[in-house]
């Protein structure tokens, strides 16, 4: 097993999940059916501020060297993509509310496992990003949507570093499975959270649109 044979894995066994989180539903869902300028860049900006959380919390308790330097690098980016999104909006406050995704990853024990979620996290925020993208270019604000392009930019990055690290701590198919598992739950956690978002406002999550 290598990297990029993880990676393309990944994406084929969570393939029904992402092209939901993908659809244009995935931002109503988000935004609890508030589809207005501010709703999205706040929910934007509250996804970006509890990654910056998740990945220094890893950092800090890393014991592999390597793997707490790439969290804490990550977690700048995070706290540089929520203060470019906020910076949007008029003295935003992250909501105490932390995503399910976050909330999942935070339970991960072990730098295996964290580097899997790292993945499956990263995979979800692709489709995260271009609906944000989408929403402002329908709004007509090119500036805004290259905003998101332009956060979106430092994903391929974090998931070539989150890769690189696997193939540098995994030594055995127990531990690429392990990887696996974590990345699969990281991304069908974000599903779950899609789906009962649009089940609690009475909206078929499965039709993608």
């Amino acid at each position: 097993m290598n990297a990029e044979q993880f990676i393309d894995g990944i994406r084929d066994d969570n393939d029904t999940a992402l092209s939901r989180l993908g659809s244009s539903k995935a931002l109503y869902a988000d935004t609890a059916g508030e589809m207005g300028e501010e709703t999205v860049l706040s929910a934007a900006a509250d996804a970006e501020h509890h990654a910056a959380v998740t990945y220094q919390q890893w950092a800090d308790n890393e014991g592999n060297d390597e793997v707490a330097d790439a969290f804490a690098e990550t977690a700048a980016e995070e706290r540089d993509h929520y203060e470019r999104v906020a910076g949007k909006l008029d003295d935003h406050e992250p909501s105490e509310g932390v995503p399910a995704i976050q909330d999942y990853l935070r339970g991960l024990d072990g730098t295996v496992e964290r580097l899997g979620g790292f993945v499956g996290r990263t995979i979800a925020a692709e489709k995260s990003k271009e609906q944000f993208t989408g929403y402002f270019v329908g709004e007509a604000d090119p500036q805004t949507a290259q905003l998101f392009r332009d956060v979106g930019s430092d994903l391929d990055p974090q998931l070539d570093r989150a890769g690189e690290l696997l193939e540098s701590v995994c030594e055995s198919d127990d531990d690429w499975e392990q990887a696996a598992e974590a990345a699969t739950g990281a991304i069908q956690t974000a599903y779950d959270a899609y789906t009962e978002s649009l089940e609690s406002m009475g909206v078929n999550p499965k039709p993608v649109c």
